[in-house]
This record gives C-alpha cells, structure tokens and sequence, in this order.
C-alpha cells in the first residue's frame, strides 16, 4: 500500500452560492479524509476567496468590480435570486438546519490546509490583486500548474 496521500483537484469557476457550498463541501470533505486538495479559482469563482474591498484600477476594472462587487456573502444562489431575496431565504433555511455560513465553510478549507490557488490571468483581467484575497491564499497560479495537479489527482472536478 502505498503512503502517498490521494489527492483532489477542483476548478472552481462559478460564483453562484449553491456551488460555491457544495465546492467548499466537498473540499472540506476530502480534507478531513486526509486527501490533499487544490482548488483552483477562475473568473467568477475568484468571489469565493475575495475579501469585501473595491478592486479595478482602469475605468472597466473599476465598472466590473462595483457591479460584480463582494465577497462570498454576495453570493447569490443559481436559480431564485430575486435581488438578494433568495441568498437571505437560504441562509435562513440553512441556518434553521445547523448547516455553516459559506464563509464559515471557506474559513474551515483554510484550517483544513485546502491549497487555494487564483487563476492569474482572470486575476489579471478582473484587475483583483492578490492583496484583495483572504489569507490562506496561495500565490496565483496559471493553468499550466493546475494542469499538473489534475493531472495526478485521483479526483478532478469542475464547479
């Protein structure tokens, strides 16, 4: 048998509050198994790591980072946002269930020693500097790296 640990890779390029849970889910899942996990975060995913301050420094960058703006509790869900309605309707139905606040969620990925990567070129593009993440962020990386850790991951998914 051997002593090397399994490993997980995850894309994560959605936003969107039901996959951003079950993202952080199942992550947090195959961490407490003592698999080793890579989350790679691309594009609209980026929210998910992003701490709430303005980003942008062209004109387009600014645009994108007010009507985009937020961190993980912006998060509205796939279906049903009605404006917010629907993200302040789930939080209570899940909060009446003991299930975490997706910040909460993230917070544990960190403690559970999930690697959590941004994708550069989209950080490049959305003008988000590194410094707009949380800590336990990793370096932003392209998609040569997480290539690899697919690669030799027993586990690949796309979120």
């Amino acid at each position: 048998m051997s002593d090397e640990r399994k490993s997980l890779a995850m894309v994560v390029m959605s936003g969107d509050m039901d996959k951003l849970f079950g993202a952080f889910i199942i992550a947090n899942g195959a961490a407490a198994m003592g698999m080793d996990v890579t989350m790679f975060f691309t594009f609209w995913g980026l929210r998910a790591i992003k701490k709430n301050v303005s980003t942008g420094k062209t004109f387009f960058g600014r645009m994108l980072g007010a009507m985009y703006g937020g961190d993980i509790m912006k998060a509205n869900p796939s279906k049903f946002s009605f404006g917010g309605m629907g993200r302040w309707m789930l939080g209570k139905m899940m909060g009446g269930h003991n299930v975490q606040k997706l910040s909460e969620m993230r917070d544990l990925a960190v403690e559970l020693g999930v690697n959590m990567y941004g994708c550069q070129m989209s950080m490049d593009v959305m003008e988000i500097p590194q410094e707009a993440f949380i800590d336990g962020v990793k370096e932003p990386v392209g998609v040569g790296f997480f290539i690899l850790k697919a690669q030799n991951a027993e586990i690949q998914l796309f979120i």
